[in-house]
């Protein structure tokens, strides 16, 4: 009776996570310090997260870290969420192979400084075997411009008689966009109790189940982690089907 208890338990667990990372800002501002601190708290709360989804057999965790829109706040700030990166980039590689952590990458590159390019393929090369957890983390990305970027390469392919109109669909869609290489996230999260997906996995999470934590991101640890996954248990997830009595 135990084993199946575990086994319907473990059935139920996403094996793909997406977080939004959101309330730094709010975090830091609350304790009267600079928004920078909030960024770091929250780089301490990506690592206790990564452990936790170890720990419970998630094999795939995607965090927004910085979207397209983000470059409109100050520079400073801008400044500072990029020095972050470079530090725990190089910081981390070791430690993240050593768990047997796979780091990728989605977003806009091209809009990324080159030694922040340099410092995002040689943690991917260096992490490329690991077969515990993969994260992927969306830098410089928005959903809407993800999707302008596969339009352009499907209209591309057809200017050219690679592919006929007729054949696109939706699996020829997903293919270009950047989580090419990886599945649909199950549930997706965001902290700060805001409640909008802020042009985030618009295409992939149109069958995602949605969960709003009130806690500020730096402040999430494993018993929030837990909270999010026992709503995601009660979901009675469909995909459009109707439910059999």
């Amino acid at each position: 009776m135990v084993a199946v208890e575990q086994s319907e338990h473990e059935a139920r667990i996403p094996n793909h996570v997406a977080v939004i990372m959101d309330g730094n800002g709010r975090w830091a501002k609350l304790r009267g310090l600079p928004r920078a601190a909030g960024h770091q708290a929250g780089a301490e709360a990506v690592r206790r997260t990564l452990k936790a989804c170890i720990d419970l057999g998630i094999g795939h965790l995607t965090i927004f870290a910085f979207s397209s829109e983000n470059w409109r706040r100050p520079e400073q700030e801008v400044d500072d969420l990029m020095g972050l990166l470079r530090f725990y980039l190089k910081k981390e590689i070791s430690h993240l192979k050593g768990r047997g952590i796979r780091l990728g990458f989605i977003g806009d590159r091209t809009g990324l400084a080159p030694d922040i390019l340099e410092i995002m393929s040689h943690a991917e090369q260096q992490t490329a075997k690991g077969d515990r957890l993969c994260v992927t983390v969306a830098l410089n990305y928005g959903a809407r411009d993800e999707i302008v970027r596969a339009m352009r390469s499907l209209g591309q392919d057809i200017a050219q008689g690679r592919i006929s109109p007729d054949a696109i669909d939706e699996a020829l869609i997903t293919a270009r966009l950047d989580t090419k290489n990886i599945p649909d996230p199950d549930l997706i999260i965001r902290t700060s109790g805001e409640q909008r997906l802020s042009n985030f996995l618009a295409w992939q999470g149109a069958y995602a189940e949605l969960v709003f934590a009130p806690v500020l991101w730096p402040d999430f640890g494993r018993a929030d982690l837990d909270a999010a996954l026992d709503e995601y248990q009660k979901r009675d997830r469909r995909y459009g089907e109707v439910a059999v009595s």
